[in-house]
């Protein structure tokens, strides 16, 4: 008798976040990215801008009233996601929603990426409230991996804020954060002197860190870009460790490139010349 085989699909990511049309990142980083991945991007967008905030002028649209009606239209198509990964948001309700989404969504096979957008420098953004810092804590507790800079790894236990932290210290924040919900922790943004260097913590395996040397200035999207590849690599089963790897070698060459090009820093990386080399 022949044997049946399983149906095969192709990978399916939801991803919450803004929509800016000009400045490379949110929705319209990540979208690419993870398609080159080989994993469909089904986006909810969480607001509209024309271009992002670093810009002097730009237009906005708050989506928050109508995420719930957007979202009910899946519910009722029966969508099932292979992954689930958010980014910034915007406010309490914005917060409550994806918590809800989580909820609504998630199924035994789907992996949930939280990147908590809140903060940079050391401090919490201007939009971010005590209350919402609060809503965050509570959303990383039902994913499966984290992808904070360090200042959001403050925020989120507690830990104060300082410019250098050593390995022992990250490792401690790290088991903090891992204690809240999350098996996997891939914290960002380390400075180490002429390098910059990302710590992957996974439950059961402790902490790796990835250092690269220092490439230009900080540009917009490269978060973006890095949470984009943590989550298609998790859908497709790549380890977390090479997937802090494969997306910080990526971020960096990124970078070069666009020095070699004189792109200005507001219009963030020019990834689109490198997306062929992602896999």
């Amino acid at each position: 008798m022949a044997e049946v085989s399983s149906p095969i699909h192709q990978k399916k990511i939801a991803l919450i976040n803004d929509f800016s049309g000009f400045g490379r990142c949110s929705i319209t980083v990540a979208l690419p990215v993870i398609s080159a991945l080989k994993v469909q991007c089904c986006p909810v967008p969480t607001s509209i801008f024309s271009n992002h905030t670093g810009y002097k002028t730009y237009f906005f649209d708050d989506y928050t009233s109508k995420m719930p009606a957007y979202i009910e239209q899946w519910k009722k198509l029966g969508l099932k996601f292979d992954g689930i990964a958010s980014g910034f948001l915007g406010s309490k309700e914005q917060i409550e929603i994806v918590t809800d989404f989580f909820r609504d969504f998630k199924t035994k096979g789907t992996v949930i990426i939280v990147d908590p957008v809140m903060g940079d420098y050391g401090k919490p953004y201007k939009t971010y409230t005590p209350q919402m810092c609060q809503q965050m804590k509570k959303l990383i507790r039902r994913a499966d991996i984290i992808t904070p800079n360090v200042t959001e790894a403050c925020i989120l236990t507690d830990t104060p804020y300082k410019e250098h932290f050593t390995i022992h210290e990250l490792e401690l924040t790290a088991k903090k954060l891992c204690a809240m919900g999350p098996k996997k922790i891939a914290i960002s943004g380390i400075v180490q002197g002429r390098y910059i260097a990302n710590a992957c913590y996974e439950k059961n395996s402790g902490m790796k860190i990835r250092r690269s040397q220092k490439v230009g200035i900080q540009r917009s999207g490269t978060g973006d870009i890095f949470a984009a590849i943590i989550a298609a690599d998790a859908v497709n089963g790549v380890s977390f460790d090479q997937s802090v790897k494969k997306a910080s070698n990526f971020i960096k060459r990124c970078l070069l490139r666009s020095i070699e090009l004189q792109i200005p820093r507001t219009d963030g990386v020019c990834f689109e010349e490198l997306l062929h080399t992602l896999h």
